[in-house]
This record gives C-alpha cells, structure tokens and sequence, in this order.
C-alpha cells in the first residue's frame, strides 16, 4: 500500500476509533517487517499526540500462518495478564473497510533491538547490565512458556510433534543454495530423530526468540518481546535452544560476519531455569535442533537471494556459518 492511500485510510480510522473528526495523522513510515507490512504513524487530537504501530499482512497472499496478523494478536492480548514485556493490542480486526486487510495496532515504543555488531550501541553496555538484560530476557521468556494455552490462547493449537519439528524443514534443505555446505545435515536429522525428546513441557512458543526480535531502551532494560509471527504452539524448549544458539561462538563462523556475543549459552540457560523453576534434561537436543534449522533456513535464504526472490546480501556474510552451526548440532547431539 502506497504511504499517501495508507495516510488517507489512517484518517478515516482514526477519527472514528478517537471519535475526533479534526484528528490528523502525521510522520507515516514504513517500518521492518518480515512476514507482514509494518508502518509507524502519528496522531494528533485534542492537542495530544500518540504515535503508533500498525502492522498488515502483504497483498495477495491468503491471511494465515505468518501472514496471519490477528493470530498474532491473539498472544500479545493473552501477555497483558502477564508481567512479560509486550505491546498491547489497541485496535485489531478484520473489518476490510479500514485497510483492505485485517490489522493489528500498538504503541510505537522509543528505543531499539539489542545491537552487538562492532558499531551497535549494545557494545556500550557494562557486563553487568548486559548480564542483567539477559536476566530480563529470560524471564520474559519463562513468563511467555507459562501462559495457559488451552485457556487463553487456543486459537494457536495444536501443538506442533516433536518429529515434525525436524522433518518440516527437509523441503526448504532440497531448496538449499551451496548444498556442500549442508553435507552433514542428513546424519544431524538422523540424530535427532533418534534421539527424540520423551517428555519436555509443551506451551507456547515465540519461533524466533533472539536479539533482533527484543526491543530495548538505550539503558539497557527490555521494553518489548515484538515480531510473533512464528508464534506457536509446542515444545517451549525451542525457544531455550534458539536463543542459546544465537549466542554460541562455537556455531558461528568469524569469516563474513562479525558481531559480539550475547551472554554464553550456559548463562542464558541457567537464567531460564531460575526463572521457569524446573531443570532442562533435553537442552542439548533443542540447541542441536535449532544450529539445524538455522543451518537450513541460511542455505535456503540464500537461494532466495541469488535468485532475486528475496535479495538481501546478509546470507552472503552468514553463509559460511551452515557449516559450522551443521559441526555444533552434530556435537552437541553427541
């Protein structure tokens, strides 16, 4: 949607929710979004501005999965009942009178994700604030894995199997740019599949808890846990292991792209159990699991990229990390 179709629909819809026929609506942008069109706007009424945060699903594509907003919308209400940072859903609906498509509306927050590449500002925190966020991030995960799925948010059921959680990514594998890159990657699926987790807690899961998807305050306080759109339900510990992933030197390659670590894994997850209250028998297949989907989701990127589907020079730099998250998994799987 175009910004001067999107700014005329905006005022329309804002008058009417702040029932104020002189409201106006200034500074509408674009803003980042992966699976959905994410734009940030302004409103002024009765001499008080309030700036928001409105997120759509792309044109023509049918309003599920991750193109699913008010799915997501869904969990950001049920977190309101929670101490678990959030935005709270103001508006949201699928009346296609307002934007042609159902839309979810929060607060815009001022602030950032965690930043660590050399010139990130998270680079200016002390090791002790870092150490706190991480605290707080982790608690905030624990609080999302212990809302009540079958009470409060039903409509993101059923859980996801075990099983399925490794053989759903073998499509996106035969899709794989540098499929060299990926030549262990049937012996880890091999692996976890037999080495299948017998009981680990089944929740809500966000699909893509790490540092891009936390917001910030420049002090170093999390403000917000955003981008739901992967947000499910199943083994909770998919979470646990893909933060610590992300966070774990071993499975990343120096070569192409540079960034700081997080916290180390053992930290992150020794946060999460004074913050959940239970042990974590099986962490070691969910960080496997997650090194692998990564590994996957690199190869597959990256053929979207040369193809011009998708370009985004980033899989260039983290290419030559497949290999290396593919070694991790194989290790820790062993």
């Amino acid at each position: 949607m175009e910004l001067d179709e999107l700014k005329q629909r905006l005022v329309k819809f804002c008058r009417a929710k702040y029932e104020d026929d002189a409201a106006l609506i200034t500074d509408t942008h674009k803003m980042p979004g992966h699976a959905g069109f994410s734009y940030g706007f302004t409103v002024q009424s009765k001499g008080k501005p309030e700036s928001w945060y409105l997120r759509l699903p792309p044109p023509n594509v049918q309003w599920k999965g991750t193109a699913d907003v008010l799915r997501q919308a869904i969990i950001l209400n049920a977190l309101d009942e929670t101490d678990v940072p959030h935005c709270s859903v103001k508006w949201s609906g699928d009346d296609l009178k307002w934007f042609g498509r159902p839309y979810f509306i929060v607060p815009k927050l001022e602030g950032d994700i965690l930043r660590l590449e050399l010139d990130g500002w998270g680079n200016k925190l002390s090791d002790e604030k870092l150490y706190d966020l991480g605290k707080q991030i982790m608690t905030a995960l624990a609080g999302i894995h212990k809302v009540d799925w079958e009470k409060k948010t039903p409509g993101l059921g059923p859980a996801i199997p075990f099983e399925l959680d490794v053989t759903r990514w073998d499509r996106f594998y035969e899709r794989s740019a540098d499929p060299e890159r990926l030549a262990k990657a049937p012996e880890v699926r091999r692996k976890l599949l037999d080495k299948l987790p017998a009981e680990t807690p089944i929740g809500v899961f966000h699909g893509d808890y790490q540092l891009s998807n936390l917001f910030c305050s420049f002090e170093g306080n999390l403000l917000a846990v955003i981008d739901w759109e992967l947000v499910g339900v199943g083994a909770t510990l998919n979470d646990v292991g893909w933060v610590a992933t992300f966070s774990d030197p071993i499975a990343w390659s120096t070569q192409g792209y540079e960034r700081k670590m997080f916290l180390d894994p053992d930290t992150l997850v020794n946060q999460y159990i004074a913050a959940h209250g239970s042990p974590l028998p099986d962490i070691r297949w969910f960080r496997a699991l997650a090194a692998y989907k990564f590994a996957i989701i690199s190869g597959f990127n990256l053929s979207l990229h040369r193809r011009g589907k998708r370009p985004d020079p980033l899989w260039e730099e983290l290419k030559y990390s497949i290999n290396t998250l593919i070694d991790r998994a194989l290790e820790l799987l062993d």
